[in-house]
């Protein structure tokens, strides 16, 4: 059975390849599929929701945004292409595409509009409209796997928390310790932490923290760090990073990943406490770690480049 699966995804990511060579700029760099029935069939092969984007293309302003920046962002463009059968409808056209706006009560020459049905065209939620957000989106989406009774992945969980992070609720603080690499490892273990940085202050090795202060407090971060004799620098003093953060990221394959710093301070933990880091990475960063490991792409350090960058360095080589 697994084995067919895997046959279906194939199958499904060579049409989605080939369907759109002309890529439209509403559409962001998601591969649709244009073929309602087409999409039924392969969604009841794969075992696969339907994800549907009602689209207006040529487009207004707020369809272009959508597509150049929610649907353009390297995660979520894995995220709809291989946990979903993407597919996509022209809510100005006629025809077929007038076909499926009835079916579903549609308007047309509307603002983006995203459903996630099953294979017999039942909605799994509510349809998700007026967000035009990377948050909106990534949220409506994994609220889709326990409504279809499944665990959402590790993966998405992590790019949810990612993108719903508001900037005004992310905080710094400063911990002193023996070895800020230990910190590192311990602190970035912490739920609401997003990304750690080892340096010096005030003659110290310190962890310089970046959480979000929605989720974890101060001193629930300072009573977490004691456990690890890291103590909450509260003295200003002139901050230096050191030159090699992420120390057990940066000693094993994964510093050959394109990953977003949320990635790298959770993989980095994960390694120290011999837990799974592969369960944060998405569908295309798994298959190119396999092809390192197996020796069919040339190692090649991403870490020190842009996450968009590294991104299309890496997916290039695949």
């Amino acid at each position: 059975m697994h084995k067919l699966k895997y046959v279906f995804q194939l199958i499904i990511i060579l049409l989605l390849t080939s369907q759109l060579k002309s890529q439209h700029q509403e559409l962001g760099k998601v591969n649709w599929l244009r073929d309602y029935d087409q999409a039924l069939k392969l969604a009841s092969q794969s075992d696969k929701l339907i994800l549907i984007l009602f689209q207006e293309v040529p487009g207004c302003a707020t369809c272009r945004n959508y597509g150049d920046n929610v649907l353009s962002d390297p995660l979520m463009v894995d995220i709809i292409e291989h946990y979903f059968v993407p597919l996509t409808i022209f809510n100005n056209h006629k025809g077929e595409d007038a076909k499926i706006l009835k079916k579903y009560g549609e308007p047309s020459w509307n603002n983006p509009v995203v459903r996630i049905v099953d294979a017999s065209e039942k909605d799994i939620q509510k349809r998700l409209n007026g967000n035009y957000s990377k948050s909106g989106l990534i949220s409506y989406i994994a609220q889709s796997f326990p409504k279809n009774n499944q665990a959402v992945p590790d993966f998405i969980a992590l790019v949810e928390q990612q993108y719903s992070t508001r900037k005004s609720d992310i905080k710094s603080a400063d911990f002193s310790m023996y070895c800020f690499w230990s910190g590192e490892s311990h602190l970035g273990n912490l739920n609401g932490v997003l990304n750690t940085e080892p340096g010096f202050k005030n003659g110290k090795e310190v962890v310089r923290v970046n959480y979000d202060s929605s989720i974890i407090s101060e001193e629930e971060l300072s009573n977490y760090a004691s456990k690890a004799s890291c103590k909450l620098m509260t003295k200003d003093g002139r901050y230096s990073k050191d030159k090699d953060p992420q120390y057990y990221l940066k000693h094993s394959d994964y510093k050959y990943l394109a990953l977003t710093d949320f990635q790298r301070t959770i993989v980095n933990s994960a390694l120290k406490h011999k837990t799974d880091p592969n369960k944060y990475l998405s569908p295309t960063q798994l298959s190119y770690l396999t092809n390192l490991k197996n020796g069919k792409s040339d190692p090649s350090q991403l870490y020190d480049l842009e996450f968009d960058q590294a991104w299309e360095k890496m997916t290039n080589s695949l």
